[in-house]
């Protein structure tokens, strides 16, 4: 029996984070997540979803026609068949990306997969689950994500930067949780330290707001 995947959905859309921002990305976004971050946008992926195999998976990305590919969730990697999609759709040609929470085993993600996880600060609630042995894994095309709610983030944030020497290892993205923290503020912080880090906002949300599948 072929391996198989619950899908929430598969979808076209502008890639509004990371290091590929702006591209036409398709993206793959598998149901279910074991945390509960305080400020999730993608709740509705808890749950719910179809059932399909990686051959229809596959299909289903190829007909949008575009390169870069991003899995995504949900946590995908609670799903253990997620590393023969990465390595398939690797396999097809795809420029594919993970977004994972940082909290599951990524040492068994494909080398040509660019693995964007996050690091869960303090309002996350669940900084207790970041999986740092995960650090050891990174590649310099991968990315370190800590979205930021207030300037207690902010600070752990910066400690965990020059702690684990992460701009070393890969780069760093710092991004506001969407209605908590001004953009701006966040700008300022990053500028008054000249940290080393990459500013992001979510691109999707600032051209389609939270509506789902795109």
């Amino acid at each position: 029996m072929s391996e198989t995947l619950k899908i929430k959905e598969i979808f076209l859309s502008i890639q509004g984070e990371a290091d590929t921002v702006g591209w036409p990305t398709v993206f793959v976004r598998l149901s279910g997540c074991p945390l509960r971050c305080r400020w999730c946008d993608t709740a509705y992926a808890f749950q719910g979803g179809e059932r399909l195999t990686l051959d229809a998976v596959v299909a289903r990305v190829r007909e949008y026609g575009v390169r870069h590919v991003t899995v995504t969730g949900g946590e995908p990697l609670a799903q253990p068949a997620c590393l023969a999609l990465l390595t398939r759709l690797a396999d097809a040609g795809f420029a594919v990306s993970l977004e994972t929470s940082g909290a599951l085993d990524v040492s068994g993600v494909d080398p040509r997969v660019v693995k964007v996880m996050d690091l869960k600060p303090p309002t996350s609630g669940e900084a207790a689950r970041n999986r740092w042995e995960n650090l050891a894994f990174l590649q310099p095309a991968d990315q370190v994500k800590f979205v930021i709610a207030d300037r207690g983030d902010y600070e752990w944030s910066r400690e965990q930067l020059e702690a684990h020497r992460l701009a070393g290892r890969c780069q760093v993205l710092f991004s506001p949780v969407a209605g908590e923290l001004a953009p701006r503020q966040l700008a300022e912080w990053i500028l008054e330290d000249r940290l080393p880090v990459r500013f992001q906002l979510q691109l999707h949300k600032l051209l389609w707001g939270d509506q789902p599948g795109r």
